[in-house]
């Protein structure tokens, strides 16, 4: 019986080791011609072999605080809660700025400096609570000569032993306020008998442009496919684009090298040349400062 008792512990406690054990994903600007992505994995390898480590990407264009914010925010809700996110796109390395991890209402945790890249989740996701990373028990060993690479000597250690479970939230560091730093952006509204938004981010691969006008939002308008609507998009306040174009379901709906309205696969406003570049076409870019009206 006592055998029998130790042994069913011991499973027990292997089980809430295992259990505590959460995803780990990486975004950075870095790209992969270096070893910069791989000496942070290294280091997370390096405190638990068993973490499982996933790429968001590492393809943000360089600097890229905005972008870097969006892609968490187009990610992040498809991966279950206890998921730890490392994000280090930091231009300000080595500066003031803050680096912290957000824990949000939906239980995922956001690992990164504190410089616009929550922005999205914050607003998405909730602010559960905001820690500063305590580097003083929070740092890879050894590495305090180094300003330069936060994202291997402090995100990414701190992360793998969050993921691990070899520290608590409560141990990242002190509480803060919660609040994060958010860069200003146009949201998705309805105005009158038009609605608005902002474009974050192009179909890259494509040239389609995303914004963020949800499907909810959009019905405002009672719009079917088929109906034309206006599409007037701004760069500050300088017009960039003013036309007509039908709402379809799909590409094909309108002829080769037309324009038409699409609901992407998040479920946002969009828009597309079929068979062809819109971004290219009409000079058109993505960022905070790119805004859209849409009106019938």
């Amino acid at each position: 019986m006592k055998h029998t008792f130790l042994f069913h512990c011991l499973i027990l406690m292997c089980f809430s080791a295992f259990a505590q054990r959460h995803a780990l994903v990486f975004q950075t600007d870095f790209g992969l011609k270096d070893g910069a992505v791989a000496e942070m994995k290294g280091v997370v390898y390096s405190l638990s072999p068993d973490i499982q480590m996933f790429d968001l990407t590492h393809e943000i264009p360089a600097y890229n605080i905005w972008e870097a914010a969006y892609r968490l925010q187009q990610t992040a809700p498809y991966w279950p809660a206890g998921t730890v996110f490392v994000s280090v796109v930091d231009p300000g390395v080595g500066s003031d700025r803050k680096s912290v991890v957000l824990k949000t209402k939906t239980g995922h945790y956001f690992v990164t400096p504190d410089n616009g890249t929550l922005t999205l989740v914050a607003r998405q996701m909730g602010i559960a609570e905001v820690r500063e990373i305590d580097e003083a028990v929070n740092r890879r060993k050894n590495s305090g000569a180094s300003y330069t690479f936060h994202g291997r000597d402090v995100y990414a250690y701190t992360a793998g032993k969050l993921a691990a479970g070899k520290i608590t939230f409560q141990q990242v560091g002190p509480k803060l306020a919660d609040s994060i730093v958010s860069i200003d952006f146009q949201a998705p509204i309805f105005d009158g008998n038009r609605v608005k938004g902002n474009i974050p981010v192009l179909d890259v691969q494509y040239g389609n442009i995303w914004t963020n006008i949800d499907q909810q939002t959009f019905s405002k308008l009672h719009v079917q496919p088929g109906d034309l609507l206006k599409v007037t998009i701004y760069k500050g306040t300088e017009q960039v684009y003013s036309g007509t174009m039908p709402f379809a379901n799909t590409f094909s709906a309108v002829p080769e090298g037309k324009e038409l309205v699409y609901l992407n696969s998040l479920l946002n406003v969009s828009f597309a040349l079929n068979m062809g570049d819109f971004s290219a076409t009409y000079h058109v870019k993505s960022g905070p400062e790119w805004s859209v009206v849409i009106s019938r």
